[in-house]
Formats: structure tokens, C-alpha cells, sequence
């Protein structure tokens, strides 16, 4: 059974992480090749919000969205 438990982590420390290693190693270089990937994200989720946003307004503008009032019942 300890064999197991070495073997899982062997696994995560040699395969799985070795890209945060390779990454940790890349940032003592350059730290903007390093956190290129970060930047990616961030433009991804500033392009996905600008499109929701735009979505949004479009769909505000034809009134297309339910806004009358309405509770529930125990109120």
C-alpha cells in the first residue's frame, strides 16, 4: 500500500507539475515570458465581457427581457 501512495506522488510531483516547474524556471529569465499565459487569461475574460456586455445592451435595447415585479406568495 506505501508503494501506492509513492507512486501517486511521483505521478503529481514528475508529471503533473512539471509545468509549473518549467514556469518557475522560465520566471528567474524573463518574467514576462513567464506570465504570458496569465495575460492571455486576462484579455480572454476582458474580450468575453466586453461581448456579454455588448450581448446585454442588444438585448436591453429590443426589450426582450420579462421585467415586471412579481414575489412569491408568502410575501
Amino acid at each position: 500500500m506505501k508503494d501506492f501512495f509513492y507512486a501517486v506522488q511521483d505521478f503529481f510531483v514528475n508529471v503533473l507539475f512539471a509545468p509549473f516547474d518549467a514556469l518557475r524556471a522560465l520566471e528567474l529569465e524573463s518574467w514576462w515570458t513567464a506570465n504570458l499565459l496569465s495575460w492571455i487569461f486576462i484579455l480572454i475574460g476582458i474580450v468575453a465581457m466586453v461581448y456579454w456586455m455588448l450581448q446585454l445592451k442588444e438585448h436591453s435595447k429590443n426589450n426582450e427581457e420579462d421585467k415586471s415585479v412579481t414575489s412569491h406568495s408568502y410575501l
